[in-house]
Formats: structure tokens, C-alpha cells, sequence
């Protein structure tokens, strides 16, 4: 069963760790989230972009997988299926299609509009009982096709935000989506202190988790961030274990070109950094 992400993040909050939001891509990819959530008896939020739900052949057709496997694979931990950087319109498509969880990324409008769209959003899912969470100061990067330099959300904005009644709320601090490069400031702890003074105990979210230090995610942990979304790395590491499966000539071995042989790879080191990610985020066993 699907749950809405406000429990396991309130209580993330008020614990001190963080629940990993890990996107996903294919069946491989929620397969191996689920088993490794299960495992390491941890919440999870499964992340689901406008680009891999059109990928995936429909919103509607993702929720029905991951209702499906949760069922057959007999997953019992907190699982939100949650929409990542939605439009206004796909976040309405995700809410008809099922999922439990929704992201209104309307970072990139005066914050007038950002907020008349967040309200309504706010009372469509409280309706619901789902989930829902804002954007201010657009994270940098790209992110299905719009390029942000990352900027620092503006404190008052966030507190106008949290007013608003969102579940979570995604604040730009110099994170950046994809790779960081070589000459990346770091996150900037003085914004997000600022930001959590201004609003207390809703938990916060910290985009492009991929190559942030170790140090510097505890930190925010401890500063506030609840939810922490991983998609580069699980893709990297799912293309590493594919290329030397493949380079060791492994496909050319009897059934080796089988799909269900060539994944199984990457899979596993889907896996693995999934459950290396909820040990550094302090879910394990918070399930």
C-alpha cells in the first residue's frame, strides 16, 4: 500500500535522519528500491519525473506497477510514490493517476504565482490525504531540460511557503542537480540556518544528492533536511556494472545476452547504493 510522505518525514524530523527519495526509471530500478527499503526495514519515497513517467508509457501505468510489486514483492515498510519537479498540470495528472506524494516545482514563477498555485495544491491534497511539497529558489543543474545555476531560496519566501500548509519543502543552497563540478562552493549553511529559524519543524528537502560530502549531508540533517533525492549516482552506478558485465564479455556466454542476465548487474549496484545511501541518511530500521 502506498503511503503519503508527511508521517515518515515528520517523524525523520523530529528523529534526526533523512528519507531517501531515490527516482526511478524502469521495473529494474523500483524493483531494486523496494527489496533494498525492505531489507534495511526503511521508509522511501520512489521519485518520478514528467520525463520517466512519459518514459514509463503514463503516470497511471507507473502507479500500477509500483501498487503491484509492493504487493507481490510483500513490502511492508513506508513507500510514497512521489512525482519529482512537477508542473502544476502533471501534479493534477499524478493525483488522478494515484500517486501518494506531490512535487509543485513553480520555482521558476514570481513568487506570487508560485504561492496562488501552491495554495490550490494544498487543498486538492489535503483532500486526497496526499502528500505535497514546494519549491523556492530553484536548485541548479538541469533538470528535465530547464538549467538552473542553483540559487539561495530566500528565507521569508520559505516561511510564506510553510504558511501555506506544505508537507515539505525543497529550498535552493548551492545544490546542484547531476555531477557537482570541481569548483562547487558547497552548500551554504547559512541559508538553510536562516531558512529552518523561519520554519521550524517542516521538514526540508535537499535536491542532487549525488556527490555531496559526507559531512556536509549530515550536517543539513542535522540542520533541518529531511528528504534527500538520489538519481545520478544509482545511474552511474547502474551503467558501470552494465559496461563491465559487457567488457568482460560476460553476454557472449551462453544465455548471458538474456535481459534478465545482462540487468542483474546493475540492478545490484542499484542496490548497493541505495542501501549505502539510507546508512549515511540514518533510516535503517526506522521503518
Amino acid at each position: 500500500m502506498l503511503v503519503s510522505a508527511k508521517e515518515m518525514l515528520q517523524k525523520a524530523r523530529k528523529e534526526g535522519y533523512a528519507v531517501g527519495q531515490f527516482n526511478i526509471n524502469n521495473l529494474e530500478w523500483t524493483k531494486a528500491v523496494l527489496q533494498t527499503a525492505q531489507e534495511a526495514n526503511s521508509p522511501v519515497i520512489l521519485g518520478v519525473s514528467e520525463g520517466a513517467g512519459k518514459y514509463m508509457c503514463g503516470f497511471s501505468t507507473v502507479a500500477a506497477m509500483v501498487r503491484e510489486m509492493i504487493k507481490n514483492l510483500k513490502i511492508t515498510v513506508p513507500v510514497a510514490l512521489h512525482l519529482d519537479h512537477g508542473s502544476y498540470e502533471a501534479a493534477l495528472a499524478c493525483i488522478d493517476a494515484g500517486f501518494s506524494s506531490v512535487m509543485f516545482d513553480g520555482s521558476h514563477y514570481p513568487i506570487e504565482e508560485n504561492i496562488t498555485k501552491t495554495k490550490e495544491l494544498v487543498r486538492i491534497t489535503g483532500e486526497k490525504g496526499i502528500s505535497l511539497e514546494a519549491e523556492v529558489g530553484s536548485i541548479g543543474g538541469e533538470e528535465d531540460g530547464v538549467v538552473g545555476t542553483g540559487e539561495f531560496a530566500d528565507p521569508a519566501e520559505c516561511e510564506m511557503m510553510k504558511d501555506l500548509g506544505v508537507t515539505m519543502l525543497a529550498a535552493g543552497i548551492g545544490n546542484i542537480h547531476g555531477k557537482y563540478p570541481a569548483n562547487w562552493p558547497g552548500l551554504s549553511f547559512e541559508t538553510l540556518e536562516a531558512i529552518s529559524k523561519r520554519v521550524g519543524d517542516l521538514p526540508l528537502v535537499l535536491h542532487g544528492g549525488t556527490g555531496i560530502p559526507e559531512d556536509q549531508i549530515k550536517k543539513a540533517i542535522s540542520l533541518g533536511v529531511s528528504k534527500i533525492n538520489v538519481n545520478t549516482e544509482c545511474q552511474l552506478a547502474f551503467a558501470e556494472a552494465t559496461r563491465k558485465y559487457i567488457e568482460a564479455g560476460k553476454d557472449l556466454e551462453g544465455k548471458g545476452f538474456d535481459p534478465r542476465k545482462l540487468l542483474a548487474p546493475g540492478t545490484d549496484a542499484i542496490k548497493a547504493t541505495v542501501r549505502e545511501k539510507m546508512e549515511l541518511f540514518g533510516s535503517v530500521n526506522k521503518a
